[in-house]
């Protein structure tokens, strides 16, 4: 039975703005003060762990740093039209447009920027680098991604431990 082990809030944080589109409509344009929940499984190491904690929360943080106080924008979506030129990535959804500095965009392989995508992303991300940390041992990572108490989309990435 595989052992596990949590991170939660306080350290896992980002802030970011964000909107979602689907085929129905665009909501306004907005932002959260996100937290994140980290739960990872799996057999115990010959140190007797699932992993460092050390390792698991910087690499957790790294995740956030990557979305922190950037406009999150889904690079899949098929609701909203986005380009990259010049150095501005232009989205338009309906009959809204945003123009904004590459560098402020946080440009993630999703298809809209949902709690639930954004714990799927963050979970590949875990996975990959923990992986390429050595990593090995690991057979589940879920990721719950909060946008306010009491609200928050989850995602659970099935791991083939080596």
């Amino acid at each position: 039975m595989p052992h596990r082990i949590t991170l939660e809030r306080n350290t896992l944080r980002f802030a970011a703005a964000h909107f979602t589109a689907s085929s129905a409509e665009c909501e306004p344009l907005h932002g959260h003060n996100y937290d994140v929940f980290v739960e990872i499984e799996g057999e115990l190491t010959s140190d007797s762990w699932v992993i460092d904690f050390g390792l698991a929360k910087r690499v957790a943080r790294e995740v956030c740093e990557e979305v922190d106080h950037r406009f999150i924008a889904a690079a899949d979506s098929t609701a909203a039209d986005l380009t990259v030129s010049g150095g501005e990535v232009t989205i338009t959804a309906g009959d809204k447009r945003y123009v904004m500095p590459e560098g402020d965009v946080a440009l993630l392989d999703i298809d809209n920027s949902t709690a639930e995508r954004l714990a799927e992303w963050f979970a590949g991300q875990l996975a990959r680098r923990l992986e390429s940390s050595g990593v090995t041992n690991l057979q589940r990572i879920m990721v719950g991604v909060e946008e306010m108490p009491g609200q928050a989309g989850w995602f659970t990435l099935e791991l083939s431990a080596t």
